[in-house]
């Protein structure tokens, strides 16, 4: 018997080699996944936003990520991927950078991306994503990395140094089962 999850990603699973953008936010729209579907899969951790592994495709992965509020990412970019995200429940700030002449990154514009929600990045983009909801909400999305993502470049406000990251994915399943 198929999961929900399984039947889900049939679709992608399908598609040889990197996933386009268009591709990632077509399936978004096909296969909704729900936050009820993903239930299994959120772990929350007090001291960093928690990635957590869904389903690992022939030329993707997906990835629930789980946000306790004030939690933020690097700024960083996809280095080679293509991204697509869907907030399941809350609402994610996205704040977009742009590189200045001097080197160092400068933020451009941010905006509130609603529970629903569905967007796109390239690899190149560089970008932070925040949980700056009011009352302490948790924040869950679902992305679509093509080809996974397992090191990104990180930037900061104060040197224009570009910094490998490795960000670590959780596979709930692995470490003894979901919540």
């Amino acid at each position: 018997m198929t999961s929900v999850i399984e039947s889900a990603f049939e679709q992608l699973d399908q598609i040889e080699g990197q996933l386009s953008r268009c591709s990632i936010l077509d399936w978004f729209g096909e296969a909704p996944l729900t936050l009820q579907d993903v239930a299994s899969y959120l772990m929350f951790r007090p001291e960093r936003y928690v990635r957590n592994r869904l389903h690992d495709g022939p030329a993707y992965q997906a990835l629930v990520l789980c946000w306790c509020n004030g939690q933020r990412s690097p700024i960083h970019n996809h280095r080679g991927s293509h991204c697509g995200v869907k907030v399941l429940r809350g609402v994610a700030t996205e704040t977009i950078f742009a590189k200045a002449p001097n080197g160092l990154i400068v933020p451009v514009r941010s905006r509130d991306l609603p529970q629903g929600h569905v967007c796109a990045s390239a690899d190149e983009d560089i970008h932070q994503v925040s949980n700056l909801q009011a009352g302490g909400a948790d924040l869950v999305t679902l992305h679509v990395y093509s080809p996974p993502l397992l090191r990104m470049d990180m930037f900061s406000l104060d040197t224009p140094a570009v910094h490998e990251w490795d960000d670590p994915v959780n596979d709930p399943f692995a470490l003894g089962g979901g919540i």
